[in-house]
Formats: C-alpha cells, structure tokens, sequence
C-alpha cells in the first residue's frame, strides 16, 4: 500500500441487503455493491446516498461516505462520472479528490492493494473487473453512452496493463451489477443504431438481440438489454467469464436507487479492491 492511503478502522457490519458479488474471483479480491440501506440521507435520497449531485445534503453525502469507508476497510477512488469512455488510474483519482479536484472519467483500474476502484450509478451498469490472479482490479460505470463508445474494452485495457509483462494477456472476470432491466429501458432508434454501427460483422446478430421493438411501430422504439450490449463489448477483449447482470433498479425502489423511476434520487456504488 502506497503512503498516502490512510489506514482505515477495523469494519464495520454492513446492511444485509448490500450485494457481494457472487463470482469467481481470487480470494485477495473483494467486491461490493451498496443499496439504499445504511445511511443518514432524507427524503428521495433515503438512506445512503453517495452522490454530491444527487440534490442531497452534502454532510449527510460526507457521512455516508465516511461510513462505506469505514465498512468495507478500504477508500475509495471516486471519479467525476462523464457518461464516456475514459479510464484513469485509481490511484491518482484518490488523490484528485483529496486535492478537491476529482478526475473526470468513468473507469478507474489499479493494482495497489487496499484501495477500491469505485463507480456510483443509479440505472446505469457498474462493471467489476479482475483477472484470474487477483494482481489488479477495474470498475467501470457503462450507461449506453460510455458502453457504446467503449469504456469496458478500455477498462479491461487498462487493468491488463497493470499486470506484469510477461503475463499482459491474462484471462479476466466480470461482474455486472444492478442496472435498469431489459424490461424497463426503452431507448430510441438512434441508441440502437449507434450500436449497431460500432458493432463488428460477427457481433451484429447478438447487438441486434439486445434490442427489442417496443410501442409505437411508427416512433422505432425499443427495449435495450444493457447487461447483453455489456457482454458482447467483454467478449470484444476476450473476457467471456461473465457473472451478475440478474437485477433491475427500475424495478425495486425499496432497495435501489433509480433515475428513471425517480428522477430525483441517490446514488449507489460499485467497489473493487485488492488485499495485501
């Protein structure tokens, strides 16, 4: 751990219906994904809202952030979240922010054990990365702007780099988090048609499966899978061990925040760390 990573206390209990990612990951790598539980925010942001733009208090934003350092042992490398596909190191998003200036991206990776490449979403999907010997770690934040103009191929990019040389193409695992379902997010032609135009000849028949016609034939809408799209950009960088993707925001306001849903809300948030 580098010297300007505080130590953080011994945890604290987390609330139960936080998420802990069930994948195959190495035993040095923890995940988390928060809920609306836990926290001391009020109103449309009740409880733990992570967010200093979600029209909260921002004691109330500070406490809880305070708290999820304090529950999971670890800080957070939190970004200026852009809807792009730009990937920045964790380490020096941590020190961004403790200098009140946080870098604007929407992926962070390191392998500096002891600190967390964290994303806040709130339907948007947050993807966890890793690879198989648990030396570094990625989070990335993928609405379908930032997933189609590529931030997990970038993602995956820039956790590979942090491997050691010799060993740059080893395999890596994903994990999609809640995000708005496949059954909520209605989305115009032009989102479908930017898809289709990135995709490659031999991913268009599964990018045209993500979308689904939905309403007025007239209008072109469709139901967009988010957690598919997600997919097929992995499998772009070879990462095919995929878990997660199973959750919609939209469709549980009692334990998650959602934009769509609410328009005034929170924000929850992704994490993924090394241990020594």
């Amino acid at each position: 751990m580098t010297s300007s990573l505080p130590e953080q206390d011994t945890q604290t209990a987390m609330p139960a219906d936080w998420i802990v990612p069930d994948w195959p990951a190495p035993a040095n790598v923890r995940a988390i994904f928060t809920t609306r539980a836990g926290g001391v925010s009020q109103g449309p942001q009740a409880t733990f809202n992570l967010g200093y733009k979600a029209d909260d208090d921002p004691d109330a934003v500070r406490t809880n952030r305070e708290l999820l350092a304090a529950r999971v042992g670890v800080p957070s490398a939190w970004v200026a979240q852009v809807h792009g596909p730009r990937v920045v190191d964790a380490q020096a998003a941590y020190e961004a922010v403790s200098a009140g200036d946080p870098l604007q991206a929407d992926a962070s990776a390191t392998n500096v054990p002891g600190l967390a490449s964290t994303v806040m979403v709130a339907d948007c999907m947050p993807v966890l990365l890793c690879d198989v010997k648990g030396r570094a770690v990625a989070a990335a934040h993928a609405g379908w702007r930032g997933l189609c103009a590529g931030v997990l191929e970038q993602a995956v990019q820039a956790l590979r780099a942090r491997l050691p040389q010799d060993d740059a193409d080893a395999a890596v695992i994903a994990w999609l988090g809640p995000c708005i379902g496949p059954q909520k997010f209605e989305v115009g032609p032009e989102v479908r048609e930017a898809f289709l135009d990135a995709a490659a000849p031999h991913e268009r028949d599964a990018t045209q499966a993500a979308f689904v016609a939905h309403g007025d034939p007239v209008a072109g809408k469709s139901l967009a899978d988010l957690c598919t799209l997600a997919r097929v950009r992995l499998a772009r960088e070879g990462v095919t061990s995929v878990s997660g993707g199973q959750w919609c925001t939209v469709s549980d306001p009692a334990r998650f925040y959602s934009y769509r849903r609410d328009r005034t809300t929170g924000r929850m948030a992704a994490l993924v760390w090394r241990t020594t």
